[in-house]
């Protein structure tokens, strides 16, 4: 009797069955995944790539007993499939009701919030030193995938894990791919052992202190299960190293497995992407041509990234377009900030760009590294604000307070895309300071003035002059802003609205002029408001008697929100700030 796919309430209705069966409950899985995908878009060559050997895993550990930690977790659809969540993969009415990483809130088989990389081995390291020290005897499995070997975690995990002396197991899942091609010295080693079928005498992980054992077939159920039941137990740690094939059982998704590491809804039959019939303007293609444009004009360009090159709109073809002054350092953002400071220095001009949800991994660097030594670095962080990655994991709304207040980097905060381009060309031009772009996830094309010149720092900039209140919006929240200051004067109030532009400093000549015929003073930002710009504003303020209301989010971390409610709830829209103005002179 074969496995029924709606069947499945946890592992154990798995064990005990046939090789066919389970070859034929991983075909059935692959189907699911795709039509969810096609519908809701998500993970799709990870998680078609690693159905196989998470069957095989949870055929042979007994989870959550045995517990099997993901890195990056953007591959766990099958575990979530077999441990009780079937239903958020099979009914479209419940597809929202799993997230797309492993959530312990969901279930006992998950056992961290995980969305970015090279983590599971630390965070596994940690449950095996626990189990140690309470004589406890489970199996502690940590996944993690090739491209995630390339962030320095990923090698401290190993380090550290590798002198246990107790069970550890390791599984490598390697199919030659980050998000796009690896970067690295590692991927040499790599493909050393694939190619010998794991004999390669100078062995990485065995290096470190791990046995090693290979197995070349990664999407073949039976040759999964005798490894993984020949490490079960295990007395000290060990490598598992699977050779699989990202997209595996989708031909689009092997194909192209770049593209289809992450898509939007598509068509299965066609493998078309439904949102590629509309373009809509986007900041990593204006990035990606304005840099290219300047590597043209100045040799001394070059483009920084951490493997996300599609968040800088830098396509296979525009990689190779710009050679080598596209410089792709792997999952690793400490390097990229450390790097940039270096080619800083050595007289290059560096543009790194980085989402702002993995800004905060190289912090230190960017402070010590860049900031202390005032090397003249660009960074971009890019889909900064609510209006992007919604994932409690990959929130972009804390580079405000992150950054800003760190001494003598200027932050600035375009509020259109010709805004945008102006001053990255400055910023790249210039080398008096380290300079951070906030680029936000949607572009606009408000209609306001721009400078070409930054240099005189910190100067705020009036869209429109008036009195009473003045509105001062941050980056995106200019378009909210100036929309509500028509609405304002349709009520018969003359609005000031300021584009602050810098978010690192303020005008205080400017805000000292307000007290003449202001009374009121309103900041908007996408940020949280805990040390973001408004504070500075209040601060500056705080023993004069104008009356301050900060607009912006709470510090608090959630889970797959909606934007647009959120905005009406933090009163980020034009409506909201109208509602903030009309309040404070009740």
């Amino acid at each position: 009797m074969g496995i029924e796919l709606k069947s499945i309430k946890s592992p154990a209705d798995i064990k005990g069955h046939s090789l066919e069966e389970l070859s034929a409950l991983a075909g059935d899985i692959r189907v699911a995944l795709l039509e969810k995908l096609s519908r809701k878009g998500g993970h799709v060559g990870p998680n078609l790539g690693f159905v196989e050997a998470t069957i095989a895993l949870h055929y042979v550990f007994n989870s959550p007993a045995d517990k099997i930690i993901f890195d990056v977790s953007h591959q766990c659809y099958t575990h979530k499939i077999l441990t009780g969540r079937v239903a958020a993969f099979i009914d479209p009415e419940h597809y929202n009701d799993a997230s797309g990483y492993t959530n312990p809130d969901e279930s006992t088989h998950d056992f961290f919030k995980v969305g970015h990389t090279s983590t599971s081995i630390s965070l596994a390291s940690g449950l095996a030193h626990a189990r140690d020290l309470q004589d406890g005897h489970e199996n502690i499995i940590a996944v993690i995938g090739d491209g995630s070997l390339s962030g320095g975690e990923a090698f401290e995990g190993l380090d550290n894990a590798g002198e246990l002396g107790s069970n550890f197991i390791v599984v490598v899942n390697d199919n030659d791919m980050s998000i796009a091609e690896n970067h690295g010295g590692i991927y040499d080693n790599l493909r050393s052992l694939r190619e010998s079928g794991g004999t390669y005498p100078d062995n990485y992980f065995r290096t470190l202190g791990f046995d090693y054992l290979y197995v070349g077939a990664g999407n073949d159920i039976g040759a999964l299960i005798k490894a993984f039941e020949s490490v079960k137990d295990i007395d000290h740690p060990i490598v598992v190293h699977i050779n699989t094939e990202k997209g595996h059982g989708y031909s689009a998704a092997v194909a192209n497995k770049e593209k289809w590491h992450w898509e939007s809804p598509f068509d299965v039959a066609t493998a078309t992407v439904f949102a590629d019939e509309v373009k809509a303007p986007s900041y990593a293609d204006i990035t990606a041509r304005l840099l290219l444009d300047e590597m043209v004009a100045d040799p001394r360009i070059v483009a920084v990234n951490a493997a996300t090159p599609g968040l800088m709109g830098f396509t296979p073809e525009r990689r190779m377009q710009a050679g080598r002054r596209f410089i792709d350092v792997g999952i690793a953002e400490e390097q990229a900030a450390g790097m940039s400071s270096g080619l800083a220095k050595g007289g290059m001009r560096p543009f790194w760009g980085v989402c702002s949800t993995f800004v905060q991994r190289a912090y230190d660097q960017i402070s010590q590294d860049i900031a202390i030594n005032n090397t003249p670095v660009v960074i971009g962080v890019i889909n900064a604000g609510f209006r992007g990655l919604t994932d409690v994991t990959h929130l972009c709304w804390f580079d405000i307070p992150l950054l800003s207040n760190i001494p003598d980097i200027v932050m600035l905060a375009p509020a259109s895309a010709a805004e945008y381009v102006a001053m990255a060309k400055w910023a790249l031009q210039q080398t008096d300071y380290p300079v951070v772009i906030r680029i936000p996830a949607i572009v606009s094309d408000i209609d306001i003035p721009v400078s070409d010149d930054y240099n005189d720092l910190n100067t705020f900039r009036q869209i429109s002059s008036g009195s009473k209140v003045a509105i001062l919006a941050v980056g995106l929240m200019l378009t909210p802003a100036m929309k509500a200051a028509e609405i304002l004067r349709s009520q018969g109030m003359e609005p000031t609205v300021i584009n602050p532009r810098f978010v690192s400093g303020i005008d205080a000549e400017m805000l000292s002029a307000l007290e003449a015929d202001h009374q009121a003073v309103v900041t908007v930002e996408d940020g949280i408001l805990d040390g973001g710009f408004g504070q500075k504003i209040a601060a500056f303020y705080s023993d004069r008697p104008m009356l301050v209301k900060c607009l912006g989010l709470h510090k608090k971390f959630l889970d797959r929100y909606n934007p647009d409610t959120l905005a009406a709830e933090c009163k980020l829209t034009p409506e909201g700030i109208v509602d903030t103005v009309n309040t404070m002179w009740r």
